[in-house]
């Protein structure tokens, strides 16, 4: 199976004042072993991220890869990597087909890995990540961490979702 994965509040912490650098990237506990974990049973992991930062000007792209190479310097340990990482540069007022509520991420992905969306599933904290998830046809999870209780005291989700404490315990569901 194909799990995405949204990157800030699911993997790391978020902050409303967004993630602007290396030092401010910092895994929510248990994610990297949660990840491991997805690796280790066979499945392969992507991340679909937002991150208006870049078009708003508070970090560069170098940066924004920094920030990646930093989580997959973190999976070496278990020797595993993150297959794939989507993010979308855009702000909420720029003309994309790839900001989450917007499914492009999540093509490119699947198209990335040839993955029927019978064979995908993402695990988010936002309502944008709900609605992808959903606008393209794959299941969803819901982790209470970054804004994932605000999204679900939002009532915007339909009550089938399956709301988990965090990665780390998704995962352990989902593997078990």
């Amino acid at each position: 199976m194909l799990i995405i994965l949204d990157r800030d509040g699911v993997i790391n912490h978020d902050s409303d004042f967004y993630i602007k650098s290396v030092d401010e990237w910092q895994p929510i506990e248990g994610s990297i072993e949660a990840i491991a974990a997805l690796k280790q049973a066979g499945h392969s992991v992507a991340v679909a991220t937002n991150q208006s930062g870049l078009a708003r000007g508070y970090y560069t792209l170098g940066t924004l890869n920094a920030m990646h190479a930093k989580m997959q310097q973190l999976l070496q340990p278990f020797n595993t990597q993150v297959d794939y990482i989507a993010y979308c540069p855009h702000g909420p007022d720029d003309v994309c087909s790839c900001r989450k509520p917007l499914t492009g991420m999540l093509e490119a992905i699947a198209q990335q890995f040839n993955s029927p969306k019978a064979e995908i599933m993402m695990i988010g904290d936002s309502i944008s990540d709900y609605q992808a998830a959903s606008a393209f046809g794959i299941e969803y999870l819901q982790v209470l961490t970054g804004k994932g209780e605000r999204t679900v005291a939002s009532g915007k989700l339909p009550s089938h979702i399956k709301i988990y404490s965090d990665l780390r315990v998704a995962v352990q569901a989902l593997l078990s």
